[in-house]
């Protein structure tokens, strides 16, 4: 009997030991997900996937059933730190041992890299159930996090606050990256999201960051027509910024939106939502979406004001001193 169960396991195999034509089926079926659950265009995302497997340079590992490769995990090495890309399981396998014997193996490979201290990940597409013990338990912790949507009638039916300081909107600018650098490891600061992604904690790896978000396709195609800066009325300073991306012709995403502590509570956070949603309705969207961790309330209750509701809930995933 066990050699028969054996058998009906799937076989792990790196990712460079396979052929990018091996993977069509499920990348198709990945690009359907998105959209169907998210209105996500991962077309951009998925043919960048297949130019590195046709290069034979994608890190990670597939399984394989009869053949077929049913699920994949791929994983990028920044200095010290190991970040899982993607992870995707087709849906005729949602047996969570598949999940995690995915994981695990992605996991372990990054481990065995020399110099490796910690790995993040944020899993949108995971099946397991919150309850399912999760690879290398002992060097873990788990952040749950939200999916959130507003509809484009919600957004358009917003009503200006006024503010309670005086502060200046302006379109987003490339020559103000490095002032909003600096702003986003000052906001965040102690926060927990800054225990969910450390690049929140330090100016270079703000920088990094911004550059992700601006130049490659993970959270869409940035949009500098509905991204926006607060700058102190005084001061001339940056305060505030709500960075935004378009992820298919008719959906956009908010990407980042930090506020400096001292001006939180003035209904800035609230302004530069409604700027942003009202330029992205004015692009073509029909709806836009945002993520949230699950314990930072503050911006939930930020974000339900203005009409974000929950679509899913996923785990945010950090494994660190293995």
């Amino acid at each position: 009997m066990a050699a028969r169960s054996e058998a009906c396991l799937p076989e792990v195999v790196e990712l460079c030991g396979l052929t990018a034509q091996e993977f069509d089926l499920l990348l198709e079926e990945e690009i359907a997900v998105w959209r169907e659950r998210f209105d996500w265009d991962f077309k951009p995302s998925a043919d960048l996937l297949r130019r590195f497997l046709h290069m034979r340079s994608l890190n990670g590992y597939a399984l394989r059933f009869d053949n077929e490769v049913i699920g994949y995990s791929y994983y990028v090495v920044e200095g010290r730190k190991g970040l899982v890309g993607d992870f995707y399981l087709r849906r005729a396998y949602p047996d969570p041992s598949f999940e995690m014997m995915l994981l695990g193996a992605t996991l372990q490979g990054i481990m065995l890299i020399s110099g490796i201290k910690r790995i993040e990940s944020q899993l949108l597409l995971m099946h397991s159930p919150p309850s399912q013990p999760l690879p290398f338990q002992r060097f873990l912790k788990r952040y749950d996090r939200y999916f959130m949507e507003v509809s484009r009638t919600t957004a358009l039916a917003l009503e200006p606050k006024s503010l309670s300081f005086r502060a200046n909107l302006v379109p987003w600018s490339e020559r103000l990256s490095e002032e909003i650098a600096h702003l986003v490891t000052y906001s965040y600061r102690g926060h927990v999201d800054s225990e969910i992604n450390d690049q929140y904690r330090t100016i270079p790896g703000a920088r990094h960051f911004l550059m992700n978000i601006i130049q490659y396709p993970g959270c869409g195609r940035f949009s500098p027509k509905a991204s926006v800066v607060a700058l102190d009325a005084g001061s001339g300073k940056v305060c505030g910024v709500c960075l935004t991306s378009m992820v298919s012709e008719t959906a956009g995403h908010v990407t980042q939106l930090c506020i400096l502590p001292g001006v939180r509570g003035a209904h800035l956070g609230y302004e530069l939502l409604r700027y942003a949603l009202t330029r992205l309705m004015a692009l073509g969207c029909g709806s836009v979406s945002l993520t949230v961790t699950c314990s930072n309330l503050e911006a939930i209750r930020l974000y339900e004001s203005v009409g974000f509701r929950l679509v899913s809930t996923f785990p945010a995933l950090v494994w660190e001193t293995f």
